[in-house]
């Protein structure tokens, strides 16, 4: 459950923000985290189970909404967004939070498979591109808008067979910066945040081989939560950070340090 002693609870009254893969981990702390602070969410998920995320909000007394979307397709993501901005009129922040790995299909890159890039960048580079594409033109139109796109610390602190992945990511973060600067000048910002290793149901089946050595690698000395990165979501989509834009903010518990 979020911690709300911590928030600020009217930080987003009024606003609307879209939320990606809010039907669980970051980006359903996400959710919680901004309809705990006062917006209207409109929750996003490949996974129909989003709808509980939009369930959870209302029995909460928070305005909700959820659709079902593949962000890395085109018509999908052009078709939802269209529908959002028709209800609303506008949206006041987003939030890319979808991204994947190569699973069972990572591998060092001398071995690894085309058909494996393609997927891995377009569920974690070309989703974020396709859904700021769709909010853009009307931010840029009202002068005002927050965009907030996760990255990874895998960019940071190189793992191997994580090549993929980590290109990605860095990607994302690289779109973030020249965004950014498209924007500025309209009073929109463009922002990401790299998160280290969370506890989520993806990270909940590393073995303990693994664990112990990702663990080994952040003086914290732990996994992150979901809420972690949804507090610095929520920070960097609110009036509170209007003046940070293009920035990167590191969630990872010490881990790129070293």
């Amino acid at each position: 459950m979020t911690n709300t002693t911590t928030m600020n609870l009217g930080r987003y009254k009024g606003k609307i923000a879209v939320v990606t893969a809010a039907a669980k981990g970051i980006g359903r702390a996400t959710a919680l985290r901004l309809g705990h602070e006062g917006a209207y969410v409109v929750a996003l998920d490949i996974d129909p189970a989003v709808s509980q995320t939009a369930k959870e909000l209302e029995q909460l007394g928070v305005r909700s909404e959820s659709g079902v979307i593949d962000c890395s397709n085109r018509e999908s993501v052009e078709s939802m967004f269209a529908d959002i901005l028709k209800k609303h009129g506008h949206i006041d922040m987003l939030a890319n939070v979808v991204g994947r790995t190569a699973g069972d299909k990572r591998s060092e890159f001398y071995v690894s498979e085309p058909e494996t890039w393609d997927f891995v960048i377009n569920m974690s580079l070309k989703s974020t591109m396709l859904c700021c594409r769709q909010v853009v033109p009307a931010m840029r139109a009202r002068k005002s808008g927050r965009i907030v796109n996760i990255s990874s610390v895998a960019w940071l602190a190189p793992t191997p067979t994580f090549g993929d992945y980590a290109a990605a990511k860095a990607g994302v973060v690289g779109f973030t910066r020249v965004l950014a600067i498209e924007l500025a000048p309209f009073g929109v910002t463009v922002n990401s945040v790299s998160p280290g290793p969370i506890a989520t149901p993806a990270t909940k089946q590393h073995s303990d081989e693994l664990r112990k050595k990702i663990i080994a690698t952040i003086p914290l000395g732990g996994y992150g939560k979901p809420e972690d990165i949804a507090a610095g979501v929520a920070y960097l989509g609110s009036d509170d950070a209007s003046f940070v834009t293009g920035h990167n903010l590191v969630i990872s518990g010490g881990r790129s340090v070293n």
